[in-house]
């Protein structure tokens, strides 16, 4: 199965060029440096710094956005929302985007139920979309 990201279609660059290390390590988003690039599952994530590289190449997994970088709320009823960057949120230990600031505020009244139902659907949507 393929891995599905938000990405740029042409570019294949996702998070909108945001480090995706920067998030879990400064606790803000941060714009990557387009000389500092990296491609993983076919996608290119740019970087802060070449430590943030290292770390993500060390363990992407870990650094990956929940639900593809899609809004968790779209995933959560099964349809691919675009997002804005100032929603991000790390919930257990992932990284999650919403579409603008009220659907972050809607989903996060029962945070917990809606990322099960997130990831649930994200399971059926991946598989399908990576075919």
């Amino acid at each position: 199965m393929k891995r599905i990201l938000n990405a740029d279609p042409y570019g294949k660059i996702a998070l909108q060029g945001y480090d995706p290390v920067a998030f879990h390590t400064q606790g803000k988003a941060v714009k990557g440096d387009p000389y500092i690039p990296a491609e993983v599952l076919g996608y290119k994530f740019l970087f802060a710094s070449e430590e943030d590289k290292a770390a993500f190449l060390k363990d992407p997994e870990k650094y990956l956005p929940a639900y593809g970088g899609y809004c968790a709320f779209g995933v959560s009823i099964g349809v691919l929302f675009p997002v804005e960057i100032g929603t991000w949120k790390m919930f257990e230990g992932r990284l999650a985007l919403q579409y603008n600031d009220a659907i972050k505020a809607r989903f996060a009244e029962d945070e917990a139920a809606n990322h099960r139902k997130a990831a649930a659907k994200w399971k059926e949507m991946e598989a399908e979309l990576g075919k």
